[in-house]
């Protein structure tokens, strides 16, 4: 009987935990916000641009309804506030549906705002809601401004927020002059000793009114585009600098993020006359104190093929190989003192080499602290050294420009 009556009490208390459904969200109800633009008004308030799915035409496309008429994958609601839990309420007014921003897989800063307030207040608010995920991709208008470009609408990817993460997945992974960071990455680069960080920049190519049109997309050549632009370089939560071409590919070789990139080289006289394809890379970064002052080493290992060669080469030839390999080092290492150059004209430590003299000399840290970005950074003795391999020449050794030069004998 005993038993009995604890099984029945068990059975009641499984029954009360098992009543469930007291949070659900019926998906009619929800707006789902696939990206988030946020800039800073003339009077120094947050503007806040939404680009929310419209689920029935991404699932069936752009299909024609009543007439032939279309209608786009995303809808463009915005509002201005105070900050941005006001001005997230005050856009909820327009929109018929909860803003639900669990699917967020994009947050656009504003050039104007990150410059002159600073990404922290954004990211505090985000980190705050429970809703939002921090592994949110975060990139920064490069020269224009965060609605406009969540106002695009994309051609070949429906949903505009999916473009601008694919692009920079892919441009890391082939070219290396940009880095798809999170929020959560930004967060812990800007609470890490040093407080520098980078991020991706975006911009919009073309007539920003063009670019929100159905037509736009409707040409084969779209007139308006979104594309990849440079690495924005944050210090103190604050856009301080832009970095372009070598300086930014370099700068994502330190970080050890560069997955796959192109290197050219001059050979017998001829401007980048060999293509060096790096298929695999790593780099460490070690620090050291030497009487007192910081020294840092970079260490860069690559392997690459050969990708392409505009003069006869005789790569069977292990002497011509090694000179090769010897060229590539040196132009490798050019670009990444390039990029520490350029880094320390701007007191700004992307790379977190204060990190490194941080972990590995915590007592010494202390000392430097506090002057790190002012004056040890910007004059810190940093060594590098590359090592560069050729593993392959693609599907044949001999150059197809050496048979055309002996046939021509």
């Amino acid at each position: 009987m005993k038993r009995k009556g604890t099984f029945l009490l068990l059975m009641m208390a499984m029954t009360v935990l098992l009543t469930s459904c007291w949070s659900k969200k019926e998906l009619t109800d929800l707006a789902i916000v696939s990206a988030m633009g946020v800039d800073k008004t003339k009077d120094g308030r947050y503007h806040l641009t939404l680009q929310i799915i419209n689920p029935g035409n991404v699932a069936g496309g752009m299909q024609g309804g009543g007439g032939g008429t279309q209608s786009p994958p995303v809808t463009i609601y915005s509002a201005s506030g105070d900050n941005l839990v006001e001005a997230s309420r005050r856009a909820s007014g327009r929109i018929s549906r909860r803003l639900y921003y669990a699917h967020t897989n994009l947050v656009v800063v504003g050039e104007k705002l990150a410059r002159e307030k600073g990404l922290n207040p954004l990211i505090d608010a985000i980190d705050r809601d429970p809703e939002f995920r921090i592994t949110t991709t975060l990139v920064i208008a490069n020269h224009t401004s965060a609605a406009d470009l969540v106002k695009t609408l994309t051609s070949v990817d429906k949903i505009p927020a999916n473009k601008v993460m694919k692009t920079l997945e892919f441009t890391e992974r082939r070219w290396g002059e940009d880095v798809k960071v999170s929020i959560q990455d930004v967060m812990m680069s800007l609470q890490s000793p040093g407080g520098e960080t980078v991020v991706s920049g975006f911009r919009l190519v073309g007539d920003h009114k063009q670019a929100r049109t159905l037509g736009n997309l409707q040409e084969s050549a779209p007139e308006a585009t979104l594309r990849a632009s440079g690495i924005a370089v944050l210090k103190e939560g604050k856009l301080v600098d832009w970095l372009y071409g070598k300086p930014a590919r370099g700068t994502v070789w330190i970080l050890d993020e560069i997955q796959g990139t192109n290197i050219n080289i001059d050979w017998q006289g001829k401007k980048e006359a060999i293509a060096y394809e790096a298929v695999r890379q790593k780099t460490n970064v070690s620090a050291q104190l030497k009487n007192g002052q910081p020294h840092i080493s970079v260490h860069t290992r690559v392997e690459g093929d050969i990708g392409e060669m505009e003069v006869p080469v005789d790569i069977t030839n292990p002497k011509v190989i090694t000179k090769i390999e010897q060229s590539l080092r040196k132009e490798i290492k050019k670009e990444l003192k390039k990029a520490i150059e350029h880094a320390q004209k701007d007191k700004a430590d992307i790379f977190g080499f204060g990190e490194v003299v941080h972990r590995t000399r915590p007592n010494e840290w202390k000392k430097l602290k506090s002057e790190w970005s002012d004056v040890y950074f910007p004059e810190l003795n940093v060594d590098i050294t590359v090592e560069a391999y050729i593993r392959r020449a693609g599907l044949r050794n001999k150059s197809f420009l050496s048979g055309i030069k002996e046939n021509q004998k």
